[in-house]
């Protein structure tokens, strides 16, 4: 990554906003208002890839997940897929999920029970509410992206991981080749209309295609990561690049 674009802010921009501060309140209001469809739209238009792909991460982290001590954060966490997944990888780990969205967390909660021993925090994930060094595996799935600052979000998971602690980021991509024709087809033309139709809310899955577009490359996403502090730092392509997995250790 070359100097400019390590100086260069780089966030998610929904339509009208202006600068970081109204970016944020436009996603959380956009996370807010589909929260009751969130769930189900999730799975129909991945066609419940997603829940192989919550699995899939989760199981790259098993062996921090299998000690009893474990601490362990999951951003981002919407209604919780991601963290669930981690739990049934990890029954005695310690997982906290934090979300900006009040109505996402409800929802996480009400799908947990107590046995699960899983809090649920509502938290920016630019300025976190927890100590220096408080957790041995940071995840996000599928929420990074929606920060209005990606590199001071990966400034606040490395800080509150400790030495030694791993982070682990699920994103969608932009697959090449032939694929991308079809994948560009239905993001852009199909999923926005089956999205804003179900939810009820319009631009809310138009927003889905525009912010994968201004993520990051993999290899950009890596050098962030590198300039972030992060170390053995890798990305793993899911479905020929669909989505893929970001990992990198304090």
């Amino acid at each position: 990554m070359d100097d400019a674009a390590k100086s260069r802010v780089l966030g998610a921009a929904p339509a009208g906003a202006k600068d970081p501060e109204s970016a944020s309140r436009a996603v959380r209001e956009m996370f807010t208002a589909i929260a009751p469809r969130y769930d189900l739209l999730n799975h129909v238009l991945s066609a419940n890839v997603d829940k192989l792909w919550w699995r899939r991460t989760a199981r790259k982290f098993c062996s921090i997940l299998a000690r009893p001590d474990a601490k362990v954060l999951d951003l981002c966490c919407g209604t919780g897929d991601m963290a669930f997944a981690l739990r049934r990888q990890g029954s005695e780990a310690n997982i906290t999920g934090a979300d900006f969205s009040h109505a996402m967390l409800v929802r996480a909660a009400a799908k947990s029970d107590q046995k699960q021993k899983m809090r649920w925090i509502e938290a920016d994930a630019l300025r976190l509410p927890f100590p220096d060094e408080s957790f041995d595996l940071v995840t996000s799935a599928f929420g990074f992206r929606n920060l209005a600052d990606y590199d001071a979000g990966l400034r606040e998971i490395h800080r509150v991981l400790r030495p030694e602690g791993e982070a682990g980021i699920l994103e969608f991509s932009e697959p090449e080749g032939l694929l991308r024709t079809f994948y560009d087809l239905y993001f852009q033309r199909i999923l926005p209309k089956i999205g804003n139709s179900i939810s009820g809310v319009k631009g809310a899955y138009s927003y889905l295609p525009a912010s994968v577009a201004r993520f990051p490359a993999p290899s950009e996403m890596l050098g962030r990561m590198k300039a972030a502090g992060f170390r053995e730092t890798a990305w793993t392509s899911y479905a020929f690049g669909i989505a893929g997995l970001f990992r990198g250790k304090r």
